[in-house]
């Protein structure tokens, strides 16, 4: 039996070196040439800019001190008062009380305009100093009868126009009850009683029915200490029955010193 050897067939195919390990080359070169593009880019940033960016995110979570953190307290300075010193500057006792005095005399101005609008410009007078800004609830109309803590109709009005203003400011209030020289009867045994009571129930309208904050107003009684007339006639003594609503000012002592020389080199008003 013969035995015939048996041809292998090759498959067809490329014989030469294997190439595929082109395609992995090319997608890293891909790869290199974005990344080059992105760290151009990144490079053409503002490096102030980035910076400062950096710095103030880092400061706004607390990571970093700086010197450069621009917190605002105290007085705000007006746009007004920025001179060529730059807005970091440091205002002086003379412009802080400037702006202490226009602020009080803005709020005496709206005072003003609301009695206006009841037609009770004539029931309260007006007065800027180192203490605040004084309403002095005095007309020739009687705002207590004699020996009386009730408030008259022409008190409540005046209240209820000068209270929906009061409610609005943040400073502190003292409510300041005076009474004419005679000798007050029962129930009040001195004029010390009898102006308390009178303080109180302009603190009590206020709060209850103009809704001021009890936690900054105060009621105070002066007697007959404190008049602002000397005579007996019905009018003057109607007049020392009378309560000042004062607005305190919040100012520094040495501003507030210097608040009353403003007031006083004002044209009166």
């Amino acid at each position: 039996m013969s035995v015939r050897r048996r041809r292998t067939a090759h498959a067809p195919g490329h014989e030469g070196p294997d190439e595929r390990w082109m395609a992995s080359y090319l997608d890293m070169i891909t790869v290199l040439m974005c990344l080059f593009i992105v760290l151009f880019a990144m490079s053409t940033v503002d490096k102030e800019k980035f910076e400062q960016l950096a710095s103030s995110l880092a400061n706004g979570f607390g990571q970093t001190e700086t010197e450069k953190i621009d917190v605002s307290e105290g007085v705000v300075v007006p746009e007004e008062l920025l001179d060529e010193r730059g807005a970091g500057f440091t205002p002086t006792p003379e412009e802080l009380a400037q702006l202490e005095f226009d602020e009080l005399t803005a709020l005496r101005e709206q005072l003003r305009s609301a009695l206006a609008v009841r037609g009770l410009e004539s029931a309260a007078t007006f007065r800027i100093d180192e203490v605040g800004l004084t309403v002095g609830l005095v007309s020739a109309e009687t705002l207590f009868a004699t020996n009386s803590t009730q408030l008259s109709d022409r008190a409540l009005a005046v209240l209820d126009a000068v209270g929906s203003v009061l409610s609005q400011t943040p400073n502190e209030i003292s409510v300041e009850g005076h009474a004419d020289h005679r000798r007050p009867s029962g129930p009040f045994a001195t004029n010390w009683e009898l102006s308390s009571g009178r303080a109180t129930q302009v603190l009590r309208y206020l709060v209850e029915a103009k809704q001021l904050p009890a936690d900054r107003v105060r009621a105070v009684g002066f007697g007959d200490a404190r008049p602002v007339s000397s005579g007996s006639t019905d009018a003057e003594l109607a007049a020392d029955r009378r309560v000042d609503i004062v607005v305190l000012s919040d100012a520094s002592e040495e501003v507030r010193q210097l608040v009353s020389r403003v007031a006083q080199s004002q044209p009166a008003s």
